[in-house]
């Protein structure tokens, strides 16, 4: 299976399928990320070239850590990703190209307008990937993927449903480790935005067990319903950790237990 995730920024696709993507690899699936922005904004000091580069280079040193199968920065500003026709294009492109079963993204109504747009932008390319006068450089597709959203917590118009959810218990440390790698994000800009900068360690193995920590409380799911319809009861009890992911109207629809098929137990 030949999986792409679509996020807006350098650290999007990690912090929400870094876990899966770690089981899907180990089973010999290709995962390929993709940040629609450089993520040149996002930083309370830096910015610009400065921090772009930067930026480029967490997301080359995460996937490293990740052993993804492939990745690609598009060069747009951090905070101008808009729904245009241009962009369409070049997210069909990117879907052709990695020969996608599989298209992971954000929703569509998610708080920052790079992720909504992202969403629009991905969830606009199901049905045109298969067009051959759309992008017609570019071989269309022969059959539609499967478009999926990733978890978010916002509740209008309408709350995240999971309808496969992902034990990520044995990787959870995988993706911690990943998400190490995006040290302007985790130690600096988002401890920042949330008033806690002060309390990030200084060094690299404290840091590592402060970010474990917290990101246990920013990323703990009450979907219990759904762990143990996938896992069953008793299984269940030792899923600690998951990721979650709601199945998208537009791409190519599965059953429940097609659907389970696709990801690792």
């Amino acid at each position: 299976m030949r999986f792409i995730v679509i996020g807006a920024h350098p650290d999007d696709c990690e912090y929400r399928f870094a876990g899966t993507a770690a089981k899907l690899l180990a089973e010999g699936h290709a995962v390929k990320f993709v940040s629609l922005t450089n993520g040149d904004a996002g930083h309370h000091i830096q910015g610009g070239a400065t921090l772009s580069s930067r930026r480029a280079a967490e997301f080359q040193e995460a996937v490293r850590r990740l052993g993804v199968t492939a990745s690609e920065t598009l060069d747009v500003h951090d905070g101008e990703v808009y729904p245009s026709l241009e962009m369409r294009a070049q997210v069909i492109r990117l879907i052709r190209e990695w020969q996608a079963d599989v298209v992971v993204t954000h929703r569509p109504n998610d708080y920052h307008p790079d992720h909504r747009y992202t969403g629009l932008l991905v969830q606009d390319s199901a049905y045109l990937v298969m067009v051959p006068n759309i992008c017609p450089l570019t071989p269309a597709l022969k059959r539609n993927p499967v478009y999926l959203y990733m978890e978010d917590s916002f509740q209008k118009p309408n709350p995240f449903s999971p309808d496969i959810v992902v034990d990520i218990t044995s990787t959870w440390l995988d993706k911690v480790r990943a998400l190490d790698a995006h040290e302007s994000q985790f130690y600096e800009w988002l401890p920042w935005l949330d008033g806690i900068l002060d309390q990030v360690p200084k060094t690299p193995e404290d840091r590592l067990q402060w970010l474990d920590q917290w990101l246990q409380k920013l990323l703990k799911s009450d979907f219990r319903n759904a762990i143990e319809r996938r896992y069953g009861p008793v299984k269940a009890r030792d899923v600690r950790l998951v990721e979650a992911f709601e199945l998208c109207e537009y791409g190519r629809q599965l059953t429940a237990e097609e659907l389970d098929s696709l990801f690792p137990r």
